[in-house]
């Protein structure tokens, strides 16, 4: 190599004389590249529509990836015969996932536990396919809003602000991000709060007498305080045949405040730490050669979240009330996170399933706007319930939907019956799931 060639060592000198700003415009922009904005994308993609894709995080997945939830939950039916709530993208990741050994079913409430790197490549590989414009590392922070519609978002990248605009948006971001910055009316926990996850993944660990849920929480409840762990009802999911164990042993506070939230992202992290050398002190058999393979990012469950059209109710959940509206489904139980030492746990029955409206997903004042994931409006008990994987990806699948039927009209006006028609197999379809 000659190191003397001018084209080796080059550079050229340059200056900021005014911000770089770009534009980019689409059919449809979704806002949160977690599952429920993934599958919106996908659905939308699929349906011909130009979509561009934002999230905040390097990496597509949200916390499905990033945060290693490990676990689709409420995408099955409850009892001894599961079958599928879900399909759209969820067919296809069962599908795939399931075909190279990275899904195994947990029949304590059938949850899949899924590799999350496999998911990771899944999702990366679908979304060059269908072409989708993605654009990372991207914060909204501020939004156009007249005349009852979203025009466009300005976002910020360490690259330079990005505008986007589009006839429609699904707003997935988890914290409300569109409507919250278009001046839409948002919810937040109203007492209290709600906290979060630390989720890691501990490798080499010796399968050989695990120890089962009642003996993990009754170690937690004797020796957690020795050790500084608070939470005395936590999980370590073990992925058979692989020595991997996703634990989700803490509660951590997921505040709406930039300085808070970076305090609390580290407080996760020494949480996790304190997780571990409990484990490897109470279970030195199965986990004292364990070390850490992936550490999440903070996991969030509720932050922020839409006042919708209608709103999901506890009453409705446990009623297993099907609105005329409804376009998603689940049997997850109510799963509230408001004490840092339990959980509550209220499961459901055995052929129980109730529905999320399509009013839950739309705030009154905008025509173009459709909310998914784990900001639909639901009270807080409520939005415990479908504010996980499977019914995420309903309701990104009915977005996309609902945007395509309005065009640049309103989703307000849409035919809730052309609605349910294309997101029929997420109210009615009942195959059996076979790992």
């Amino acid at each position: 190599m000659d190191l003397t060639d001018t084209s080796l060592t080059a550079t050229r000198i340059t200056r900021k004389t005014r911000p770089a700003s770009f534009s980019v415009g689409a059919d449809i922009c979704v806002v949160g590249a977690g599952i429920s904005g993934i599958s919106a994308a996908v659905e939308a993609a699929r349906l011909g529509r130009s979509v561009v894709l934002l999230d905040a995080l390097p990496r597509l997945g949200g916390q499905a990836v990033n945060g290693i939830i490990g676990t689709f939950a409420g995408l099955l039916s409850n009892g001894p015969d599961p079958y599928r709530l879900t399909y759209g993208i969820a067919t296809d990741i069962l599908r795939d996932l399931g075909a190279t050994g990275d899904l195994h079913l947990r029949r304590r409430h059938n949850t899949v536990m899924y590799d999350e790197g496999a998911l990771s490549r899944w999702i990366e590989a679908t979304v060059d396919e269908l072409g989708i414009t993605v654009v990372l590392n991207a914060v909204v922070r501020s939004a156009s809003f007249a005349d009852r519609r979203v025009r466009s978002l300005e976002v910020a990248t360490r690259y330079g602000d990005v505008r986007v605009s589009a006839t429609g948006f699904v707003d997935a971001s988890g914290d409300a991000a569109v409507a919250w910055h278009a001046g839409l009316d948002c919810r937040e926990v109203g007492a209290g709060t709600v906290y979060g996850s630390q989720k890691i993944v501990l490798e080499n660990v010796d399968e050989t007498g695990y120890p089962s849920l009642e003996e993990l929480r009754a170690a937690l409840r004797e020796s957690g305080d020795r050790y500084g762990v608070r939470r005395k009802d936590g999980l370590a999911n073990l992925f058979p045949g692989r020595g991997t164990v996703t634990l989700n042993i803490g509660h951590i506070e997921t505040p709406l405040h930039p300085l808070q939230m970076s305090e609390r992202a580290r407080e996760g992290r020494q949480d996790a730490a304190r997780v571990i050398a409990f484990l490897k002190g109470e279970f030195p058999g199965t986990f004292g050669r364990a070390r850490v393979k992936a550490a999440g990012l903070l996991g969030i469950r509720q932050t922020r979240w839409i006042v919708g059209r209608d709103q999901l109710t506890t009453a409705a959940v446990l009623d297993a009330r099907r609105p005329a509206d409804a376009v998603a489904r689940t049997g997850w139980g109510v799963e509230l996170h408001n004490e840092v030492e339990t959980s509550i746990w209220e499961p459901l029955p055995e052929g129980h399933v109730h529905y999320v409206p399509f009013g839950a997903q739309v705030p009154p004042g905008a025509d173009n706007l459709v909310a998914a994931g784990r900001c639909i409006d639901g009270d807080v008990a409520a939005l415990s319930s479908v504010r996980v994987m499977g019914p995420c990806i309903a309701t990104g699948a009915a977005a996309a939907h609902a945007l395509d039927l309005a065009g640049d009209g309103s989703v307000h006006e849409i035919e809730i019956a052309r609605l349910q028609e294309r997101v029929a197999d997420n109210l009615t379809r009942a195959d059996p799931y076979r790992p």
